[in-house]
């Protein structure tokens, strides 16, 4: 779970079936949908399903720096 202060995300599913949360929102999206994410948001990625997840994520802002990310959750550990 995280949020960018900088910058909003499209999330295009090239394949797969993703779950979305934004916010307190979750959307289940197919193959060939998308979704915007936008900046401020609390929002994750999860792959429910036992096939490959693939996504095309697309940033939009004044500041495109992988250093915006505020992490809440991360079930990795990642700083």
């Amino acid at each position: 779970l995280q949020s960018h202060e900088y910058r909003s995300e499209h999330w295009i599913i090239a394949e797969g079936i993703a779950e979305v949360t934004i916010d307190n929102h979750i959307s289940n999206l197919n193959e060939n949908e998308n979704i915007f994410i936008p900046k401020g948001s609390l929002h994750r990625l999860a792959n429910k399903s036992n096939n490959d997840l693939i996504i095309i994520e697309m940033w939009y802002g004044d500041k495109l720096d992988e250093n915006d990310i505020k992490r809440y959750e991360d079930i990795y550990n990642r700083k």
